[in-house]
């Protein structure tokens, strides 16, 4: 007769094993580096009120690499009283170059003050409904581009859920936000003047037909319009999509129109109906000068070189010291300041 043993004795025979990847703590890391875990919570979590030896440091830091353990960011913010998290929803539209470096130097300056920057896709989400998605995560900050169109209901939803800085990025303040001020009429504007003073009176401004983008296409083709206005010049809109179908239609037609100047809506636009154009016979800047937008090097690159209005942002260090200000002072009047400067860079193009 067989005997079919137990089920449950049987598994109480098994002595338990502990998982072959389990996640280490920070306990492992105390005994690895033969220090206390308050040690490791010290150096780990860059405490500065707290002096500890550089050798225990390096001695913490290297057991933790080996083991590859991280500071649970959730479990940390529960022991503070706060989150250490700066959100940033994603941009709604393809931003340029300069706008990558810019908050590539920002994320990198706050992680050095010990925040952990999440970046949010909200893509069709804006105003209270992005503040309520926005505030499930309980941000201690939140720096939202203007395109969200955030307003001061949304600034109270976030400070409800714990947000000690509300920092807007667009063309105008929103009540209880700090605001940093982007106003795309004036890289128009410096675009249109030059192209004035080189004597254009018929000015064609390229649109792009991506519909994202129209937060800062149209500030810019208002701000070559006031400009224009004011010397009693035409201005026309050329819609155009990033395509060399696209260009050649427009270039095509460029003669009928008599433009003597355009603005492109950057540099990317620019050299591909600069290649357009050139591709009818047209000569630039004889027959059109142009000018376009970022300073990308590939303009530079160009023959003709191309004339450009460079953007100028104060430093990603700049903009994550006043996040860090907020944080630790929140009760402060809201700061408001500009945030984009402009220079034109002539160049042969026009």
């Amino acid at each position: 007769m067989v005997q079919i043993p137990n089920e449950q004795a049987t598994r109480a025979q098994v002595p338990p094993q502990r998982a072959a990847h389990s996640v280490p703590t920070s306990a492992d890391v105390a005994r690895r580096a033969g220090v206390s875990r308050a040690t490791v919570s010290y150096v780990l979590n860059n405490v500065p009120a707290v002096r500890i030896s550089e050798p225990t440091r390096r001695r913490v830091r290297e057991a933790a690499r080996e083991l590859g353990y991280v500071p649970h960011a959730a479990a940390r913010s529960l022991r503070a009283g706060q989150s250490r998290m700066v959100l940033m929803p994603s941009p709604s539209a393809p931003v340029g170059a300069l706008y990558h470096r810019f908050f590539n130097e920002f994320q990198w300056a706050l992680s050095r003050l010990d925040y952990t920057v999440v970046q949010y896709g909200s893509v069709g989400l804006s105003g209270d409904d992005a503040a309520l998605a926005w505030a499930e995560l309980r941000p201690v900050a939140v720096v939202a581009p203007g395109a969200h169109e955030l307003g001061p209901q949304g600034v109270a939803i976030l400070k409800r859920s714990g947000a000690r800085a509300v920092i807007t990025v667009g063309p105008r303040a929103v009540e209880g936000a700090h605001a940093l001020l982007v106003d795309h009429r004036t890289v128009g504007r410096c675009a249109a003047e030059h192209l004035l003073a080189r004597g254009c009176r018929r000015i064609g401004v390229v649109m792009p037909e991506l519909t994202a983008l129209e937060f800062y296409s149209r500030p810019r083709l208002a701000g070559v319009r006031e400009a224009a206005e004011a010397a009693g010049a035409e201005v026309r809109e050329l819609p155009l999509a990033y395509e060399e179908e696209s260009a050649a239609r427009l270039a095509a037609r460029w003669r009928d129109w008599g433009l003597d100047g355009v603005f492109a809506f950057n540099d990317e636009y620019a050299m591909l109906l600069m290649a357009a154009l050139r591709d009818e016979g047209l000569d630039i800047p004889a027959d059109t000068a142009m000018v376009g937008v970022d300073d990308l090097v590939l303009g530079r690159l160009l023959r003709p070189r191309l004339t450009t209005v460079r953007m100028d942002l104060p430093s990603g260090q700049e903009l994550a010291e006043l996040v860090d200000r907020t944080v630790r002072h929140p009760g402060g009047s809201p700061v408001v300041r500009d945030l984009l400067g402009t220079t034109l860079v002539p160049r042969e193009s026009s």
